[in-house]
């Protein structure tokens, strides 16, 4: 009569550990499900974006649901990794994926509602996110050096900051005025920011990279943010020429939105190559093993948003030569994702069948 509530104690006690062991990172589950579906959106693929709208919403709530139950649970442990050099900067996922589900919800549901209260809850995680982190790591007393505290997953600092911005200059086509005016001025501020925020950080991770010494473990999946981070600031700036009709200061600064958006395409581009000459290196030359981890999210999301942001910026500046490129991406994205849910699903099935064997 024992046996079975001792079991139920011994799988209770699993679960809990995993919850205190999750991912900070979990939310680019969401990012990547919700950009390949806007992705396929903009490709004219409808059933696929609201497939994947509808999959994201119970992605999102879920996640949510469970950040909340271990910040509770695991207090210690949740605020720790907050402030952990390698850590903490994969809860800027949270601030991502709404922008992110935000934009979905305005352009495949057309709710203005939904759309804007992701956006003030992204920023809201911003700002605490920001101030947060950033400052515990400058005033830590130990503080790792630079080769064992910095990584790709830096860069999602510069993805949440963008993915406000656009978030914010869609929502500037859905307001009327004066609103228009003031949420296309603060998109094209996190705009500049972003991109700022990515030439500090990038110099000091391609420092690590290049004067280093750099195992296969080092190259953890996140280092694809290098690329996203370029075809998210991309986006924002395509998003931001369209608007430019709108808002006269944008109309002014046509010449420099334009230079710089394809400044951030190209300096995306050149990433693509190098990260897969990285990543034969990791897997065939070092034969390190292939298997799920939740961080593989962060390589599926610059997949298609480099989809989305080509097609964006081609649309926005006239460029049909890349007509063909998003198509390419959408269906690569489209594979790495169906890979890693793939690898979720078993993950949470070995999981569960481990909780349900005590």
């Amino acid at each position: 009569m024992t046996a079975a509530p001792a079991a139920r104690t011994l799988a209770g006690a699993r679960l809990l550990q995993d919850l205190e062991g999750m991912s900070p990172a979990y939310f680019g589950m969401v990012m990547a499900t919700g950009i390949i579906s806007l992705g396929a959106h903009l490709l004219a693929l409808p059933r696929l974006a609201q497939g994947l709208f509808v999959l994201n919403v119970g992605i999102y709530g879920v996640i949510a649901v469970l950040f909340v139950l271990r910040m509770i649970r695991f207090p210690q442990r949740f605020f720790g990794d907050m402030v952990d050099h390698l850590r903490g900067p994969g809860f800027f996922t949270a601030v991502a994926a709404s922008g992110i589900l935000g934009s979905q919800f305005l352009i495949l549901a057309d709710s203005e509602a939904a759309g804007l209260t992701l956006w003030f809850v992204a920023i809201a995680l911003w700002i605490g996110l920001t101030y947060t982190i950033f400052t515990a790591f400058t005033v830590k007393e130990q503080k790792p050096t630079l080769d064992r505290g910095i990584s790709g997953g830096w860069l999602l600092a510069v993805v949440a900051t963008q993915s406000i911005a656009v978030l914010g200059a869609l929502l500037a086509n859905h307001l009327e005025q004066p609103y228009r005016l003031e949420l296309n001025f603060l998109a094209l501020s996190m705009w500049l920011w972003g991109g700022m925020l990515y030439i500090w950080m990038m110099s000091l991770i391609f420092y690590r990279y290049t004067f280093f010494l750099f195992s296969p473990g080092d190259l953890a999946p996140p280092y694809w943010i290098n690329m996203g981070a370029m075809a998210i600031s991309t986006l924002a700036g395509s998003l931001l020429i369209a608007n430019a009709p709108d808002a006269p200061f944008l109309h002014s600064l046509l010449p420099f939105l334009k230079g710089f958006t394809v400044f951030y395409w190209a300096t995306g581009t050149w990433w693509i190559p190098m990260l897969l000459i990285l990543g034969l290196w990791r897997h065939v030359y070092k034969r390190f093993p292939l298997k799920y981890d939740p961080l593989y999210w962060g390589a599926v999301f610059p997949l298609g948003m480099y989809a989305a942001s080509t097609q964006q910026m081609a649309g926005a500046m006239g460029f049909d030569f890349l007509g063909f490129v998003p198509p390419i991406f959408l269906y690569a994205a489209l594979a790495a994702w169906s890979a890693a849910f793939v690898g979720v699903v078993r993950d949470l099935w070995r999981r569960l069948g481990t909780s349900r064997s005590y």
